[in-house]
């Protein structure tokens, strides 16, 4: 990455110039919004250029953002949100008097945040590629260049956390699984692709957000494990990867006895963030927040800008998703040590030193096929989980039903069936119960392509509850080939039987659907292997 201008000094420089107050803003890292109203955005800039802002998050909409994505408030789909995401970049790093690091939660490419950009496979998924993390390597730096090209210098990813909990609503699909060494090994290859281009990481949520069946953007995830526990789990990829190096590390707001109980959640707390992730970890980077509006500690704060205060005391040096900036500075000022606010501020202008100053001049910029990407991925990801392998033997050459229950997505797979063997595609979500039962009369054995509306486990992916009904009926009666384009936590809804079969796919990206496809005809293998334990297939 290129220098930019001559508004971002040498560090010593920077000191002598700045007062203790700005040093206080570049700690911060407001919200900004894609799909914003003019009003709001003067407002970001006026905010930017008064207080010295020393970096912003994108995210898609208000109604969309933290806390409000379960809400009821219609989101705004903008077509042209990519170009409209590059020129809200230029007009408030044009605001701000010291360059500002953007940042943008990536964790599958921008796609996460912004509409027609490139998607790449989610964790869960890239979890299930068994002796490959060159894949993976390479997805980090994909997701980096695209970065890269819009203008965005810290992708807040990955995600670390282990997830051991089936019922967990918000970490799930974007974690790699819930065995310690492959999250950390899987982890390290994406960072690491990241890293060849100079972007920017953030490892998350720690202490680990993983074995929790609350959502923390609506309340506060109790962590029930000992110290000894959680350093043999949920602390392990974080020790691993602080040694390996990483640039930041994100704090989730988690409730964990067994680290601090003084009732302190994590992001205030002083012995999770000072004495064990700063002290006994040793760890040197920066120390980010997760999204300070989220109800799990927003609400216990009545007063504009003690939460920040507090964690600031607790040893967090960027204050992510601050609605209270201005205050929170404020407060800041009123009680740290200058001494503290010097080493936070510190610690943050290494990471704007390592953007706007240094250049890596070896790196390879050139984007490859997004599309070729997750087909390579797709190929290595296909998972069988086959309760009865002898009920699938030729079970392309019987006498089978073509069924789907679909959502948004394109069904190539289904359709290629219709065309390649003849077998008419039937979508369940058209059919009523007595044209599912006449059709299913008629068959013995049945391929059920599974595109579920979910990828969050919340009101059972999706799926309406007469709809899991017929599919429970089905399985309980028939023969079913199962491909399921979607989150493998679906199967433990399904009510399979010891026999069931079930073939585990993970995307419904049409290069995903194609490689099912040929798995189905038996021109390719199943490589795969489950990254997290269901209770269906548990021995």
């Amino acid at each position: 990455m290129k220098a930019m201008s001559n508004k971002l000094l040498p560090y010593k420089t920077a000191r002598e110039k700045l007062t203790i107050k700005q040093k206080v803003g570049q700690l911060f890292m407001p919200a900004v919004f894609i799909n914003d109203s003019e009003e709001e955005i003067i407002k970001i800039e006026s905010l930017i250029r008064t207080n010295t802002i020393g970096a912003i998050c994108f995210f898609h909409s208000r109604a969309s953002a933290a806390t409000n994505f379960e809400g009821k408030k219609d989101v705004i789909y903008n077509e042209n949100s990519y170009e409209r995401l590059k020129q809200l970049i230029k007009r408030y790093q044009k605001a701000a008097d010291i360059p500002l690091l953007v940042a943008i939660d990536a964790e599958w490419g921008l796609a996460m945040r912004i509409e027609n950009t490139n998607q790449y496979p989610y964790a869960i998924t890239l979890g299930s590629i068994q002796e490959d993390n060159e894949l993976i390597h390479e997805v980090g730096r994909q997701i980096a260049l695209d970065c890269i090209k819009a203008g965005i210098h810290w992708n807040l990813a990955p995600v670390v956390d282990i997830n051991n909990n089936p019922k967990n609503p918000v970490i799930g699909y974007r974690a790699f699984g819930d065995d310690k060494n492959e999250v950390t090994a899987k982890a390290e290859a994406y960072i690491n692709g990241m890293k060849s281009v100079g972007v920017l990481n953030a490892i998350k949520h720690f202490p680990g957000h993983g074995d929790t069946d609350t959502d923390s953007h609506l309340g506060l995830p109790v962590i029930h494990k000992s110290r000894q526990e959680l350093f043999e789990n949920e602390l392990y990829p974080y020790n691993k990867l602080i040694k390996k190096g990483v640039d930041a590390v994100m704090v989730g707001h988690l409730s964990v006895p067994g680290l601090d109980n003084s009732g302190n959640p994590s992001t205030t707390s002083p012995k999770i963030i000072t004495d064990l992730l700063r002290n006994e970890l040793n760890f040197e980077g920066v120390i980010i927040s997760d999204a300070l509006n989220m109800h799990a500690v927003s609400k216990k704060y009545s007063q504009n800008g003690a939460l920040e205060a507090n964690a600031f005391a607790a040893g967090m040096d960027m204050m992510c998703f601050s609605e209270n900036s201005e205050e929170g500075i404020a407060k800041i000022l009123s009680t740290a040590s200058e001494h503290n606010i010097e080493c936070s501020f510190r610690r943050l202008w290494k990471l704007k030193e390592k953007i706007f100053f240094e250049v890596n001049g070896k790196a390879d910029l050139k984007c490859k096929s997004t599309s070729e990407l997750n087909r390579k991925i797709a190929s290595k990801c296909i998972t069988e989980l086959y309760g009865e392998p002898n009920n699938i033997k030729d079970f392309n050459k019987t006498h089978f039903l073509n069924l789907s229950i679909e959502n948004h997505s394109k069904n190539f797979f289904s359709s290629e069936i219709e065309s390649e063997y003849g077998k008419k595609r039937l979508t369940l979500n058209n059919l009523t119960i007595d044209e599912v039962k006449t059709k299913a009369s008629q068959h013995q054995h049945i391929v059920l392509a599974l595109f579920p509306p979910s990828v969050k486990p919340k009101n059972h992916f999706g799926f309406p509850r007469k709809l899991l009904d017929i599919i429970r009926s089905l399985i309980a009666q028939k023969n079913i080939l199962i491909y399921l384009f979607g989150n493998p936590y679906v199967l433990d809804e399904l009510g399979l039987k010891p026999d069931s079969n079930a073939v585990v796919i993970y995307q419904d990206f049409i290069e995903f659907q194609q490689e099912a496809f040929s798995h189905f005809s038996e021109k390719i293998q199943a490589l795969g292997k489950l990254p997290i334990t269901l209770k269906t297939f548990e021995a």
